[in-house]
């Protein structure tokens, strides 16, 4: 069997997509009588972070083709004109070529809207991976009357994507309303975010943190800097009303960095740290230096439904995690991650009052990596991957 599988973002690059298919992709290959052909970029994520990667590879039965993008950075613009570029490179990749399934992963539309159109010009089937519902988050993260234009357009194009797909596998069961009251025919699946292997085996008790001079507690946050975190509307304030103690570092990129240094500037603050973003290997030791791992998300309706895949690896690392968030994740939170604590986005004094609460010691969430080892899932992931071939209308 030839496999298609499309992602904007694969190893190794530094984001959530990226894992996450590079985990999948993992597990495909182990099955036999598969070839895979994988269709990425070169690693962009962050204009501040480049890694080398080549062009074409070919390992076993995989080949991966990674397309260079133009400079680009976090704008809406300047991604769509990145976009567009992947999709025209797609199509010429995969000129007089045949496949017998089509997966694509995405969170913005337009990589799961690429899938449709190519499984439809090949003829395969579709399997949809879908981490994000683009079309509420628009409505939420553009002003009025832009979305007022977006939307209709978007649902049209949302609805042309997922009625020619499959199957659909949702990483969040905040997603479930939402998906099948639109597409109540549709085949669901539900293979959420997971732990990878080198947050697993960086997991024990007791870790020792290195102070490197500074006794005050740090306060860690890692990952995108963007609208969707929301970071320019807690941090400043935060940062302003915690106790000498504590000290907060935040590690990343994003369209909306200028707009927090600018804050942190304004306010003159001394106990927030920027830094820019690192490779996994440094980014695990950063874990082990903190003391509570920050998670945070803006406070827009359509985040009511998202399971950022943070969760995970924050868990998985034994630390005290602290989230502003609302609705599923504040409920996964409470239910699945001892030693957390949930505010509501954005506001300061729920934050305070959630970092009272916890202890601040490490502690190994054996349950939890257990239920949730990213290997495990995506094992059942790719199995239903090749099953889809073969089967008529079923269940996960």
């Amino acid at each position: 069997m030839k496999i298609l599988v499309l992602s904007f973002y694969y190893f190794p690059d530094l984001c959530a997509g990226s894992f996450r298919c590079t985990s999948l992709v993992e597990q495909l290959r182990q099955q036999e009588g598969h070839d895979i052909d994988v269709i990425t970029t070169l690693p962009n994520r962050y204009s501040s972070y480049s890694s080398m990667a080549r062009e074409f590879e070919q390992d076993g039965n995989v080949a991966i083709h990674r397309v260079t993008l133009p400079n680009h950075k976090s704008g809406m613009i300047d991604q769509s004109k990145a976009f567009y570029f992947y999709q025209q490179q797609v199509k010429k990749l995969i000129t007089d070529k045949s496949y017998d399934m089509v997966f694509a992963t995405s969170s913005r539309l337009f990589t799961a809207l690429l899938g449709a159109s190519v499984a439809s010009r090949l003829k395969a089937p579709l399997y949809l991976d879908i981490r994000d519902i683009f079309v509420d988050t628009m409505k939420d993260v553009l002003s009025k009357p832009l979305s007022l234009l977006a939307k209709p357009v978007l649902t049209i194009l949302e609805n042309y994507t997922f009625q020619k797909a499959e199957t659909i596998n949702l990483v969040s069961e905040g997603f479930r309303d939402y998906f099948e009251k639109r597409y109540p025919d549709a085949r669901f699946c539900w293979y959420t975010n997971g732990i990878d292997d080198v947050f697993e085996r960086e997991s024990q008790v007791g870790l020792d943190r290195t102070t490197e001079g500074d006794e005050r507690k740090i306060v860690l946050y890692a990952g995108n800097i963007g609208e969707g975190q929301g970071l320019h509307t807690i941090v400043p304030q935060l940062a302003s009303k915690l106790s000498s103690d504590y000290h907060i570092k935040i590690i990343g990129d994003g369209g909306r960095r200028t707009m927090l240094e600018a804050s942190l500037a304004s306010l003159k603050l001394d106990n927030v740290s920027l830094l820019p973003p690192v490779e996994r290997a440094a980014l695990i030791e950063e874990y082990k230096k903190a003391d509570i791992l920050f998670l945070h998300l803006n406070d827009y309706p359509a985040f009511d439904k998202v399971l950022p895949s943070k969760i995970f690896e924050y868990a998985a690392m034994g630390k005290p995690v602290l989230a502003g968030v609302n609705g599923y994740s504040a409920q996964f939170l409470k239910n699945e991650v001892e030693n957390s604590a949930v505010f509501y986005p954005g506001n300061v004094e729920q934050a305070l009052e959630a970092i009272d609460s916890l202890s601040l010691q490490t502690q190994q969430r054996t349950n939890f990596i257990e239920k949730f080892r990213r290997n495990k899932i995506m094992k059942e992931m790719a199995s239903d991957i090749v099953g889809t071939v073969h089967r008529s209308t079923t269940t996960c």
